[in-house]
């Protein structure tokens, strides 16, 4: 290893689909490295959202601890530029007392800025335009607004949801006040010593397992989940409940549709979520890919940990 690569921080990645089984491995590999785990999902950081982010619970994380979990309020905003900070501080004191951070997620964007050094603009604010935006969506439709997105900023259109209008029309007022794009700069090398973990499967394989998770929901109660939120006055054009499981659920409870129609909405939007994840994941070369499917969690566990030993040059205890 350089001198170079010596001097930066470690950190190891785990991403992957939706889905695909990153939450179960986690936390084994955590165990085998002597590890603490970051949360890379920007649904996690909101406290109360639990069932629909398919968030784990304090059994299922196995006394490994846990980090960028319920850190807002459903009520708060949460940006890629907080999660860079937070995560950064996070990684450096975290191989300062000699413990090998893990970051395990699935948001693209918060965990491709991390580790190239995205650094964003500071563009201010235009009421007048953001006026204009919602005029024109409100006139054309969320969708029409989001093509517009694609052509003027198409990172920025990767890492947001179509219908998550408030994020669709800042994206848009950053490209036009200065005539850049949010993710504007982004650095030439890793920051970090990084091994960056990818799962897949096969996307049948995968698509079933989102369908069957949206139905695990529906049993843990994602419909009160939802509906407590709502009461506790979290309103349905606040970020948290732009997410997918939320703004579907919401929906219902407002009177549109069926419960059977909201959870297919769900199953739905998950299997797109999974697709556009896929699409970004094939910018980041440096991924080390498993498939996962058919495979014995721990022939899994052996391939990556055996892997990590020649690429760190350290054993696992």
């Amino acid at each position: 290893m350089s001198d170079t690569a010596q001097k930066r921080e470690r950190l190891v990645v785990l991403l992957g689909p939706t889905a695909v089984g990153k939450t179960a491995l986690s936390i084994q590999l955590a165990r085998a490295l002597h590890a603490e785990i970051l949360s890379g999902d920007s649904m996690l950081v909101y406290r109360g959202a639990d069932v629909g982010t398919a968030k784990p619970t304090v059994e299922e994380r196995e006394g490994i601890p846990h980090h960028l979990i319920d850190i807002r309020s459903p009520k708060e905003n949460y940006s890629v530029q907080e999660f860079q900070q937070e995560a950064g501080r996070l990684i450096h004191a975290l191989n300062e007392k000699r413990c090998l951070p893990l970051l395990v997620g699935g948001t693209g964007l918060y965990v491709q800025s991390l580790i190239e050094g995205y650094s964003f603009n500071a563009s201010g604010k235009d009421e007048a335009l953001r006026a204009k935006l919602q005029a024109l969506a409100e006139e054309h439709g969320s969708s029409y607004l989001y093509q517009y997105l694609c052509a003027v900023d198409p990172v920025a259109a990767q890492s947001i949801h179509p219908h998550n209008l408030r994020r669709v029309i800042r994206a848009i007022e950053v490209a036009k006040i200065d005539g850049t794009t949010i993710s504007r700069k982004r650095s030439h090398r890793l920051l970090y010593d990084v091994y960056v973990i990818g799962l897949m499967r096969p996307r049948q394989e995968l698509y079933a397992r989102i369908d069957a998770r949206v139905r695990l929901m529906a049993a843990q109660g994602l419909e009160d989940e939802v509906r407590r939120l709502l009461q506790s006055g979290v309103t349905t054009d606040m970020q948290m409940m732009q997410g997918i499981g939320y703004k579907e659920m919401a929906a219902y409870l407002a009177g549109e549709g069926t419960r059977e129609g909201a959870l297919a909405d769900i199953a739905r939007a998950t299997r797109h979520f999974a697709k556009r994840q896929m699409t970004w994941y094939r910018r980041m070369p440096y991924i080390h890919w498993y498939d996962v499917s058919g495979k014995a969690q721990e022939k899994i566990l052996e391939d990556i940990l055996w892997n990590l030993r020649g690429f760190f040059s350290f054993e696992a205890k």
